[in-house]
């Protein structure tokens, strides 16, 4: 930039470059370096970001089985503007990596080892290709009790935070005076270590819905952890959906009444969360003799949540039919499998029209998730990537 352009100047035009054109200005100058990696800048270069949102697209290639990471541009040439990223080494050389969730252009990417009872959470910035490494200690997965996790980024202090919840796994187990049903600890990315929570625990009768194969268990929205839940009616003996929330600046649990029809349904429908912009959407999926759909739900703000179904899904089909994400405009993007391989289509809800995007892959093996390009991590200190002590270590 010239010598004429005031420094202020210089600044509103960084905010607007793309990611990899400000890593190269870090060589510029010392000034530069020092502006870019600084968090305020890295905080404000957010917001200016949001208004450039990409589709994350990850799946099993039909070619050689091999794991592929895809980064959409999600504007008007959706989806040609596609690139192809590489994911961190250690999610290369251990392809069971679950997706733990994704916040402020994180991916957090998560595995549990039974025999030593630890995990591993893997911090990852796709945007300058760097990760930080977090052990997690003390993973159950036992009879009695079993660990759910969740991430996402606070929205006042942008501190990348890890939630970790050992509770009971079976009803039966609340029975016992011995059992605590509630064990939550906090990890956040400014300490570097985790810290136990007590007081405001969520209610012994309420128990996680929780299936460890499957990617994003849980669904950040706005610095708000959600996680789909069960809570028992000792009274007769039945059940009702409802959803757990967690606010991660204010540390507090909360409960989400879902509408009748969603907090009680029928056991041939399964229920699923996604995120749309910055609203929590709830599908209702039904498997009907030909037909697949799913109704789509949206929950408002406010003191009391409440839903409003916005749109419906219906496709005539014996194919298998699974929603996967959502882009910026409400379009849907949806997983239609034939045989052993599945495909992306994109679904506009007004028109009804279905678009191929030509995306393949293994059946079942699709994660897609908004995100932006971010600047989190860049201020991070690196360290070797074999390290083995303490809780936290990162790398290029």
């Amino acid at each position: 930039m010239s010598d004429n352009i005031s420094y202020e100047l210089q600044v509103e035009i960084m905010k607007r470059l793309p990611v990899k054109s400000l890593i190269q200005c870090r060589s510029v100058s010392k000034t530069w370096k020092s502006l870019i990696d600084s968090s305020e800048f890295a905080a404000e270069y957010n917001r200016h970001r949001t208004k450039m949102p990409h589709i994350f697209v990850r799946y099993d290639d039909l070619t050689d089985y091999n794991v592929r990471y895809v980064s959409i541009l999600d504007d008007d040439n959706f989806p040609r503007n596609r690139v192809f990223l590489t994911p961190p080494l250690l999610v290369q050389i251990h392809e069971y990596y679950n997706i733990l969730g994704c916040s402020h252009g994180l991916f957090c990417f998560y595995r549990a080892d039974s025999i030593s009872g630890t995990g591993k959470s893997l911090l990852w910035n796709p945007s300058i290709r760097k990760i930080v490494e977090v052990v997690v200690p003390d993973v159950t997965d036992w009879e009695t009790y079993e660990t759910v996790l969740g991430f996402g980024v606070c929205r006042e202090t942008n501190d990348p935070t890890i939630v970790k919840i050992t509770h009971i796994v079976s009803w039966g187990g609340m029975e016992s005076a011995s059992c605590i049903p509630w064990q939550v600890e906090i990890f956040t990315l400014s300490t570097g270590a985790w810290r136990r929570l007590s007081g405001n625990l969520p209610r012994k009768l309420v128990r996680f819905q929780f299936d460890s194969a499957d990617d994003c268990c849980s669904v950040v929205v706005d610095g708000v952890i959600y996680w789909f839940a069960t809570e028992r009616n000792t009274m007769d003996g039945g059940s009702r959906n409802l959803i757990i929330s967690f606010d991660i600046t204010s540390e507090v649990f909360g409960e989400v009444n879902l509408p009748n029809s969603l907090a009680h349904a029928p056991s041939e429908h399964w229920l699923s969360m996604f995120k749309q912009r910055e609203s929590l959407m709830v599908l209702d999926n039904v498997c009907e003799e030909d037909r697949m759909a799913y109704d789509v739900w949206m929950m408002e703000g406010g003191v009391t949540k409440s839903f409003t179904k916005v749109s419906t899904f219906s496709y005539n089909t014996d194919d298998y039919v699974t929603p996967v994400g959502f882009r910026k405009s409400g379009e849907h993007i949806v997983e239609i499998v034939e045989g052993n391989r599945g495909h992306l289509v994109g679904y506009e809800p007004h028109s009804e029209h279905i678009d191929n995007l030509g995306i393949y892959g293994v059946l079942d093996t699709f994660f897609v998730h908004p995100y932006m390009e971010t600047l989190f991590l860049l201020d991070h200190p690196t360290a070797r990537s074999d390290r083995t002590m303490g809780n936290i270590s990162g790398f290029d």
